[in-house]
């Protein structure tokens, strides 16, 4: 049998390491032999710690006395076939040679952590090989529905982050309440009461460079301009607080919906989400959700109603459109697969 120790080490020392040193052991027990060669390492590790401190006393370095964790690179020769074997008690290697003359280090524990932070942020945002969704959410007033999205996001249902709110008003529930989780906040569009506003091609670089994923629009009471929209293509939806096409279009928002559903004698209401497109309402329907209205609602009491669907409704189409659960008909109609079971479709 033939043992091969190769001991590379940990510093910040910028000079070229020296091939490292190579030590056969003939004969014996492979597990003798390393054994007796680790504890001569560690004694060595204690003589070079303090060679290291008198000749390189400008020059911060790790102690290798704190119990060093060393790589045991070992080649067994068996029949002419060469069997790599490598041990995992590692944490940095001692590159070392012979002679204590001259020892000359190269720092590799950064990039073992690096490694080891970067694999696990991968898996940590990764779901079924499916990588986290960046959310942007638009909103006017209070944001019960951006509150909702980010607390799904927060607790997992959603796989995705919010990584920007955008709003037209800055003093807005909504905004007030990004700025405190640590949210950006993006004024859109620039007007006359928000003269710091991006313009609609700003808006568009803003996202990008942010690599939004979709456009959420809950509760924005502006026209989204054509920049956008063409710009995120079956990637912006929106929620709004009627059975669409039903009660919907310029002018119809807020409690005004509910006021006309309330005044037209309909029995059901309910929320819809649509993917949105250059005009009020009429892009394609993702998902609806239906409430009874009362012989004795108030616009009030049937709001409410609507409003709780909605957050669960909201929750529940995001947490498809970043599991990529969606698909489209032939006609262009999307579809969602269930989560339970993918070939049930709604």
């Amino acid at each position: 049998h033939s043992l091969q120790f190769e001991l590379a080490s940990v510093s910040h020392f910028k000079t070229n390491p020296p091939p490292p040193s190579q030590v056969e052991i003939s004969g014996g027990h492979l597990a003798a032999a390393a054994v007796t060669r680790y504890h001569q390492v560690s004694a060595f590790s204690m003589e070079a710690n303090s060679l290291l401190s008198r000749s390189c006393s400008d020059t911060q370095i790790p102690s290798i006395q704190n119990k060093p964790r060393i790589f045991f690179s070992l080649s067994v020769c068996q029949s002419r076939k060469w069997v790599p074997i490598k041990t995992q008690n590692v944490f940095a290697s001692i590159s070392v040679r012979s002679s204590f003359r001259r020892l000359e280090c190269v720092n590799s524990v950064e990039k073992v952590k690096d490694d080891v932070v970067v694999a696990d942020a991968d898996e940590k945002d990764s779901k079924d090989g499916i990588v986290k969704k960046k959310l942007a959410v638009f909103v006017s007033g209070g944001g019960s529905n951006f509150r909702s999205i980010h607390e799904g996001c927060v607790g997992g249902s959603v796989h995705g982050d919010v990584s920007v709110l955008v709003t037209n008003k800055h003093g807005c529930g909504g905004a007030k309440y990004a700025r405190d989780e640590g949210i950006p906040v993006i004024l859109f569009p620039k007007s006359k009461d928000e003269p710091d506003g991006l313009s609609p091609v700003d808006l568009v670089a803003a996202l990008r460079k942010l690599e939004v994923d979709f456009v959420l629009l809950a509760g924005y009471l502006k026209l989204i301009p054509v920049e956008l929209v063409r710009a995120f293509p079956r990637s912006i939806v929106n929620i709004h607080p009627s059975l669409l096409p039903a009660f919907g279009g310029k002018g119809y928002y807020g409690m005004k919906v509910h006021k006309a559903v309330i005044a037209s004698g309909a029995r059901y209401s309910g929320p819809t989400i649509h993917f949105v497109d250059e005009h009020y309402d009429t892009g394609r329907i993702l998902a609806q959700r239906v409430v009874p209205v009362l012989w004795n609602d108030t616009a009030g009491d049937l709001a409410a109603r609507v409003l709780l669907e909605e957050h669960r409704l909201y929750v529940e189409v995001v947490a498809a459109l970043c599991e990529e659960r969606m698909i489209f008909r032939e006609d262009g109609v999307p579809l969602i697969r269930s989560k339970e079971n993918p070939d049930e479709l709604c």
